[in-house]
């Protein structure tokens, strides 16, 4: 049997264009360009899936022409610029400089891959504006469009706004950001119109999912407890449904009878003996003997002691500390460490 040249065993790659090229043999190409110092570097950065199919992208890819690896190294250096230029003005202000440099058509192309794989969403400016800046700026708008801003910030900063936001609005806002699903382009640039912003319009015609009831959820897990109560009770009675729903998913202090006994030994190793003190000192017996059994007699005693001559405590600071101990709980549930059985769902079964 034959054997073809080496000359034609390779000629299928020869005149290979970039824009027949995947996204993994481009990130192949680029990383094999860099030289495996650099690209060493890059990968320590990158989940081990994704190493995975670039390495094995990377040890199928054969000789590469030169203009092929300089159209790939072209493309990254136009992707980075364009990414430079959306963080310094947004969208609108990218695509101004690209078509400049670029021409249109090439503009446009970079702009929706980059858009598209960064998933550059509604509000970007508003969500590097401080919060009492934002807060401001927003408290006297409507209460549906106060919502739609919550949905797309970073929780933290949302949790914030919303736990100083009038009393008699924070429920209202809490309803409608619960019940929202979907909202329309045009809804969101009008909205972005409205405040007189220089926001980024929306490259896609995409329909964008924000709101809804885990996105409240993981904000008034970061509210303060009395705002959270007096949300909470609002909602109980102008949605007793929704309120239920918005309650299964959440976790409070009283909620740390839930954690199995391992769970809660671990929670203590991680817990100020101080902050706990504070913690159970308004909590029900049936939490406090949860605590107590977790522990040794002689540490349980001291903590027993430790509240006897406290004293009364300020409710915010009984708040504060059982907000940091759910806090702990939290981060070790998002690590995998301890596990939370939320309303049956998550029961374990021998």
């Amino acid at each position: 049997m034959a054997v073809a040249p080496a000359k034609e065993r390779g000629s299928s790659k020869k005149g290979k264009d970039i824009n027949s090229l995947t996204g993994r043999q481009k990130a192949a190409i680029f990383l094999v360009s860099l030289g495996g110092e650099i690209s060493a570097k890059i990968m320590e950065r990158l989940r081990e899936d994704e190493v995975e199919k670039i390495v094995f992208e990377i040890a199928r890819t054969e000789s590469v022409e030169a203009e092929l690896k300089d159209a790939v190294l072209q493309e990254f250096q136009d992707l980075m610029a364009a990414q430079n230029f959306i963080t310094t003005g947004g969208i609108d202000y990218a695509r101004e400089l690209l078509e400049k440099s670029l021409g249109s058509q090439k503009a446009i192309d970079i702009i929706n891959r980059l858009t598209s794989s960064l998933q550059v969403r509604p509000f970007d400016f508003i969500r590097r504006t401080d919060p009492a800046h934002l807060l401001n700026f927003i408290q006297q708008e409507h209460p549906q469009t106060i919502a739609l801003i919550l949905a797309y910030l970073d929780p933290g900063k949302a949790a914030v706004i919303l736990q100083n936001l009038p009393e008699e609005m924070q429920p209202e806002v809490s309803k409608r950001l619960a019940t929202m699903d979907r909202t329309s382009p045009d809804v969101l640039r009008e909205v972005e119109r409205v405040l007189e912003k220089k926001l980024s319009t929306l490259s896609s015609e995409d329909y964008t999912a924000a709101g809804g009831v885990e996105s409240i959820v993981e904000i008034l897990n970061l509210v303060d407890r009395s705002s959270e109560k007096a949300i909470i009770e609002s909602l109980e009675e102008e949605d007793p449904d929704l309120a239920e729903e918005i309650k299964k998913r959440m976790f409070v202090f009283e909620d740390i009878v839930m954690l199995d006994d391992r769970a809660i030994q671990k929670v203590l190793r991680e817990v100020d003996t101080q902050e706990l003190s504070k913690a159970l000192k308004s909590v029900d017996t049936e939490v406090q003997d949860k605590i107590f059994r977790n522990m040794s007699k002689r540490a349980a005693s001291m903590l027993k002691e430790d509240m006897e001559f406290m004293g009364p405590v300020r409710l915010k600071d009984v708040e504060e500390a059982q907000q940091k101990i759910v806090s702990t709980i939290r981060r070790l549930e998002d690590s995998g460490e301890i596990v939370i059985a939320r309303s049956g769902e998550d029961e374990l079964v021998q």
